[in-house]
């Protein structure tokens, strides 16, 4: 198996990084992770002309990227405990989560997407958001493989 999780964000390093680096170091133990960050001079452009603008430049990035079983983080998506979330790890190859930008998902790729989930009712920043996805992965690969970490 291998999880992708992409996010449109610029990249830099701060306290959140490190956590998410260390969250990353556990999982390796089950499977191979990614992170990938994505921010370019369009996805900036469109974002400093409007929300649909920018909604369809987070979509023109993240389509060539779906290739296996996508999960988008949306607010309307469904929320679900952990087993619930470790449900999305059997029998996939590759997992790829997608975070859009500040303006979210335009409908169209929210519809492309296997799966659309949300972590929370509240509102998260896109560095804590992360961290919670990436402990959940971990928590789902933990409860997939019999480690006691999900207790």
């Amino acid at each position: 198996m291998k999880i992708n999780v992409y996010s449109i964000e610029k990249k830099n390093s701060d306290y959140y990084t490190k956590i998410i680096e260390n969250q990353k170091k556990m999982i390796q133990k089950y499977t191979k992770v990614e992170e990938i960050m994505i921010f370019n001079k369009k996805i900036s452009s469109a974002q400093n002309r409007d929300a649909i603008m920018a909604k369809e430049s987070y979509s023109e990035a993240f389509i060539p990227k779906m290739n296996g079983y996508n999960v988008a983080l949306h607010p309307t998506g469904k929320e679900m405990d952990s087993f619930e979330f470790s449900e999305n790890f059997a029998n996939i190859v590759t997992l790829n989560f997608f975070i859009a930008g500040a303006y979210g998902f335009d409908e169209q790729f929210l519809k492309k997407c296997d799966k659309v989930i949300s972590l929370s009712k509240l509102t998260f920043s896109h560095k804590i958001a992360k961290v919670i996805l990436f402990e959940q992965i971990f928590r789902a690969l933990s409860i997939v493989n019999n480690h006691p970490y999900h207790k």
